[in-house]
């Protein structure tokens, strides 16, 4: 018997995002047809995703959000800094447009 599932994460989490859309839409956990896919719509790059699975606890040891986010908790909480703010900037905020 394999350990896990036998395929990607990426796969994995269409098939998550497909399943939700075959659901009817009055019922929980139902995703619109309209909705494009959830890592587009988290604006996180899919080679970024798992990176952040693979090395998860070791790049974040408090918050973890979009970097503007985790500024502003911070703010709130009296803290000067989060330990990770920079992968956050990189791998979970929207990209800069002009």
């Amino acid at each position: 018997m394999p350990i896990g599932l036998p395929f990607q994460l990426q796969d994995y989490l269409e098939l998550v995002d497909w399943s939700g859309r075959c659901l009817r839409e009055d019922k929980r956990g139902a995703i619109d047809k309209q909705l494009p896919p959830i890592l587009d719509r988290l604006q996180i790059d899919p080679r970024h995703w798992l990176y952040l699975n693979r090395n998860f606890e070791s790049r974040f040891k408090s918050l973890v959000g979009t970097a503007h986010s985790v500024r502003s908790a911070c703010e709130q909480l009296g803290k000067r800094w989060a330990h990770g703010i920079r992968d956050c900037a990189r791998y979970l905020s929207p990209p800069i447009t002009s």
